[in-house]
């Protein structure tokens, strides 16, 4: 294969891998202490509505990706009170928040611009530009994310509070660390890189909100996180594993089979739900998420 095509390839895998990765990380926080995040496709794309709307009306990719952050988290707390405050189905709570921000983003955006639920196309400094090897500054902060999660979880005493709560949230209320402030302090976290990964889509590598342009990113990093093991390093290799079958199906749309003909686009677009469903089947049983994951905890009395 020519070696430009193959850098073209690698060029093109990570700037796809990137919105997977902030989400997968982000997952990384919110169930390392025990709250499951469903929801992480729908907070990316209101981040992604809300900053292509915010860049559009400031003319600022910077105040794009404020509102962006703001609105994810916004999202993010409404989860954190419906399963942690309220000790509600975390897998419900996540769900909606998908269904809300998919509807939101729609009707909201055509209310606004009456363009279909897309915003007016961004240009010039309402977009972020290549500032090194032609990728933006948000790549470099997501990538930046991957060795912060690493130390901050495993090497400082915040970290590993949080990775307590995660495992054994009845000891760590009995020293007389709130469990509710540590999971709501994962919620945010989770929010801010979700934010930063819909905002990528959205002012980095597109220039402009398209309703569901999420297009099943947050469930794929979420099979990126369980292949992962809940590792940050892991993480990086298993959501650029994605990114690279992205880039190849692009690639290989319009390949002719010689004895078949061309393959549908359909079919070449599959290829990273396909992957997921066989990283899933093979992985499952053998990944072990935190223990208190999904279980709401009861303070005794």
């Amino acid at each position: 294969m020519d070696p430009g095509i193959i850098a073209t390839i690698l060029d093109s895998a990570l700037r796809l891998a990137i919105p997977l990765l902030a989400a997968c990380l982000a997952g990384l926080w919110s169930e390392r202490s025990g709250v499951v995040d469903i929801g992480l496709e729908g907070k990316m794309l209101v981040s992604a509505f809300a900053a292509a709307a915010a860049a559009y009306a400031f003319g600022s990719a910077w105040i794009g990706l404020v509102f962006g952050i703001m609105a994810s988290v916004a999202f993010g707390l409404v989860h954190g009170f419906a399963s942690i405050s309220q000790r509600g189905n975390q897998i419900v709570s996540g769900v909606a928040i998908n269904m809300l921000a998919a509807g939101l983003t729609a009707i909201v955006g055509n209310a606004w611009y009456g363009q279909g639920g897309r915003t007016p196309p961004l240009e010039g400094v309402q977009r972020f530009d290549g500032i090194l090897l032609g990728h933006s500054s948000l790549v470099y902060i997501v990538l930046l994310a991957v060795p912060l999660t690493w130390f901050v979880l495993g090497r400082t005493r915040f970290g590993l509070r949080l990775r307590a709560v995660g495992e054994n949230p009845a000891a760590v209320d009995t020293a007389g660390i709130s469990v509710a402030r540590l999971r709501y302090s994962a919620v945010v976290i989770g929010g801010i890189l979700c934010g930063i990964g819909g905002t990528y889509l959205s002012v980095g590598q597109a220039a402009g909100f398209l309703p569901n342009m999420t297009a099943g990113r947050g469930f794929i990093a979420l099979a990126a996180l369980i292949f992962a093991k809940w590792r940050a390093w892991p993480a990086l290799g298993a959501c650029f594993l994605f990114g690279l079958l992205d880039a190849i199906a692009n690639q290989l749309q319009g390949l002719f089979i010689p004895g078949v003909g061309e393959v549908p686009v359909q079919a070449i677009q599959a290829l990273p739900y396909l992957m997921t469903v066989i990283l899933l089947a093979g992985v499952i049983g053998k990944a072990i998420p935190p223990r208190a994951a999904g279980v709401p905890y009861v303070k005794e009395r």
